[in-house]
């Protein structure tokens, strides 16, 4: 296994890194190691972030959503005086 070192970060992202990894359960390296894994991962599938939402509801059938008609605008209200 190959290993990493990262010079001059930040400490409010290592404390940030930390609370998310305990939120997670696992270890600072693990996190750091699963967040690299998705950037790269995203990168390499070229999924944008429009992908993603279509990708994500994809099995939903929303392309056979039935598209209500639409109305007239509601007139403005006129106060009398």
């Amino acid at each position: 296994m190959a290993s990493l070192t990262i010079r001059n970060f930040d400490d409010q992202l290592k404390m940030r890194l930390r609370l998310q990894a305990a939120r997670h359960g696992c270890s600072m390296e693990q996190e750091a190691r699963d967040i690299l894994l998705r950037a790269v991962q995203d990168e390499a599938t070229g999924a944008g972030f429009a992908q993603k939402i279509c990708q994500r509801f994809a099995d939903l059938g929303v392309d056979e959503l039935p598209i209500p008609e639409r109305r007239a605008a509601r007139l403005p209200i006129v106060q009398k005086d």
